[in-house]
């Protein structure tokens, strides 16, 4: 497996890990460390860009930030907050940046004005980006520079002066409703598609900048900039304060990670995004590049788990509920993958108009992955109706009603090959991890059928997860006695790992354990995990890919299951310490380097994340409250 390339080391993009991530729950924005804007869509997370530098330095930015200085001095999250703060040393001066998408109080009178179908809350976006600056010591001189290039930089609009004169622009894209203002406090210049403005801070003096395109007026002076910045630093800390996060050293990753899942959270819906971008790719210079500003269904078990674990019981219950309307209203017809507002079809499209993320093309809108079969499927449903039924103590005739049509989808299709957990773009295959999650839904679906006192039905379904385990264990295992990635096959797939997260076998069964030690040592590279080796286990596309961290995450909660604790607490600390410097998460690692892969930050990435760490903390509490009995024993305290 290669590493990064050299030559990468000097391209005009920055590393993906450097990239920092703002959202308000309907918009996302990724801000590099030279401070300018390169990631955004509107008017929601996957909307056509209007700043698209990430994937073509030429496809629209917003640049806030000293004139001759690109690389900053610190950069950091307020904590506790989606607001970024980068810190500049500009020689003569030194200057505060702060950025973030604001959110405000609740506003709405009229429900069919806008898209939300959860129950309001005190917050809602108020769809704007907001940019403050402080000069704290000397004299700097400030630069803006605002360019956006509509519909995935195939339009640029004229901006035009509005009735504030110098201090606010707009421009409105053809073929949309609402308008893109900017307004600041500083003067601003166009000259075409581009707004821009300078003008020397000394010591004290603070600016702001304000990018909209919403009803909501947007700040007239630094004071009131100042005070949403506020409101929205209030508003993530509130959120966060409803959580329940162990005191434990990791708690910061744990809490970036649950600040990035609300992030990646579509508000009106209660949908999760898998991640904020699309196209950034798996394979420097690669063409494994997809779009994932989608909600994926596999995605709700672990969504569940990690955020009823860190006690968000009500973005769980969104999410569920976004969950069920999509059973409800689609049947037998249920996708792997839906837009975040529910939408069916997602068309893939190629943009050969743009250069790619250095270079990695085609880059790519829609996923044609949801026209796939992927029978684990109905797995993740059922263990989310199961798991939501444990939150609740209760089990409603609504909840029954969806759990029975999918168990007896999955019970009609389980024998049949798909294309699996990784979305193989080659022939159908008898994948493992398919008939598990097929099993896991029998297996659900006969405890909630006890819930429900249905002795007939638990029966049947019992029998029916008994015929499936036993034809996984007959059929998927090579002469070792370790699961493999499919029928016809001895490659491993780290999918695998699974196994004991799901209660598949007893996690001190033989062959449990045989799965994972092979997968630990044999798709291992420098510590991290792939998720197959691709000489192995062809999927359809050509050339190699890093780790994926999920699966290294995932070994950390298996290892975890199957006792073996202190390996998988130092390869938790080995994974956590290639987080982003903002604590993100990518979908791959290049092993070699520690470069950053694929779309970011990644939802999933996160959960396994939230998952592993939970896995090692009960231990570690465990194990020091065993010892405090024990210690009693020998010398009880006085």
């Amino acid at each position: 497996m290669a590493s990064v390339p050299d030559h990468f080391e000097s391209s005009p993009y920055p590393p993906i890990a450097d990239f920092g991530f703002l959202s308000d729950c309907e918009v996302t924005a990724l801000i590099a460390p030279s401070g300018s804007v390169e990631w955004m869509c509107l008017p929601r997370m996957d909307g056509p860009s209007v700043f698209a530098a990430m994937l073509d330095r030429d496809a629209g930015w917003f640049r806030f930030g000293p004139a001759d200085v690109h690389v900053p001095a610190d950069r950091r999250y307020l904590a506790g907050t989606m607001v970024l703060e980068t810190v500049w040393n500009c020689g003569e001066g030194w200057l505060v940046v702060r950025d973030c998408l604001v959110i405000g109080p609740w506003r709405h009178e009229h429900p069919e004005r806008g898209s939300h179908r959860r129950p309001p809350t005190d917050y809602d976006a108020e769809h704007m980006l907001l940019r403050t600056v402080r000069c704290t010591e000397g004299a700097v001189q400030l630069v803006m520079d605002c360019e956006p290039a509509f519909d995935y930089g195939r339009r640029r609009e004229h901006w035009a002066y509005t009735d504030r004169g110098f201090h606010q622009v707009a421009a409105r894209p053809e073929g949309q409703e609402w308008t893109l203002a900017l307004t600041s406090d500083i003067r601003i210049g166009t000259e075409g598609p581009s707004a821009q403005s300078r003008t020397l801070l000394r010591e004290g003096d603070t600016r702001f900048c304000a990018l909209s395109w919403g009803h909501h007026p947007p700040p007239l002076t630094y004071e009131d900039a100042h005070q949403r910045l506020l409101w929205t630093a209030h508003h993530w800390r509130h959120w966060l304060a409803r959580g329940n996060l162990p005191d434990h050293r990791w708690r910061p990753h744990l809490t970036r990670s649950a600040l990035t899942l609300k992030g990646l959270t579509y508000a009106p819906t209660g949908a999760i995004a898998a991640a904020a971008t699309t196209s950034l790719p798996e394979v420097p210079g690669g063409e494994r590049n997809w779009d994932y500003r989608f909600s994926w269904i596999r995605d709700a078990t672990f969504a569940l788990w990690g955020l009823f674990t860190l006690g968000f019981e009500w973005e769980a219950r969104d999410y569920f509920a976004f969950i069920t309307g999509l059973l409800e209203h689609e049947q037998d017809a249920f996708q792997i993958v839906y837009g975040i507002d529910g939408a069916k079809d997602l068309d893939e499209h190629e943009l050969d108009h743009l250069h790619g993320y250095q270079g990695a093309r085609p880059v790519r809108i829609g996923n044609a992955a949801y026209a796939q079969r992927q029978n684990d499927v109905w797995g993740a449903v059922l263990d989310s109706l199961y798991l939501h039924t444990q939150s609740q103590d209760w089990l409603d005739d609504r909840v029954w009603r969806l759990a029975r049509r999918q168990v007896e989808q999955a019970l009609a299709h389980w024998r049949e090959p798909d294309h699996g957990i990784w979305e193989v773009r080659g022939e159908p295959r008898h994948f493992t991890s398919s008939k598990l999650m097929c099993w896991v839904a029998a297996d659900r679906g006969a405890r909630l059928a006890r819930i429900r006192d249905d002795r007939e039905r638990a029966g049947q379904w019992q029998r029916a997860a008994d015929e499936i385990r036993a034809d996984i264990c007959a059929n998927a295992t090579d002469e070792r006695g370790v699961f493999c990635q499919h029928y016809e096959t001895t490659a491993l797939d780290a999918s695998l790992l699974l196994m004991p997260l799901v209660r598949f076998l007893p996690p001190d069964d033989p062959r449990i354990r045989a799965t994972v030690l092979a997968i630990a040592d044999e798709l291992a590279v420098e510590g991290l995990i792939m998720r197959y080796r691709p000489e192995q286990a062809g999927d359809g596309l050509p050339g190699t890919e890093g780790t994926f961290t999920i699966c290294s995450f995932w070994l950390v909660s298996a290892l975890a299951e199957i006792g073996e604790h202190c390996r998988a607490r130092d390869l938790c600390e080995k994974i956590l310490s290639y987080a982003s410097p903002l604590l993100l998460y990518g979908e791959q690692i290049d092993p070699f380097s520690g470069r950053h892969l694929g779309n970011f930050p990644q939802a999933f990435t996160h959960l396994a994340l939230i998952n592993a760490v939970m896995h090692v903390i009960r231990h570690e509490r465990e194990a020091a409250r065993l010892a405090r009995g024990s210690d009693a024993t020998i010398a009880p305290r006085q």
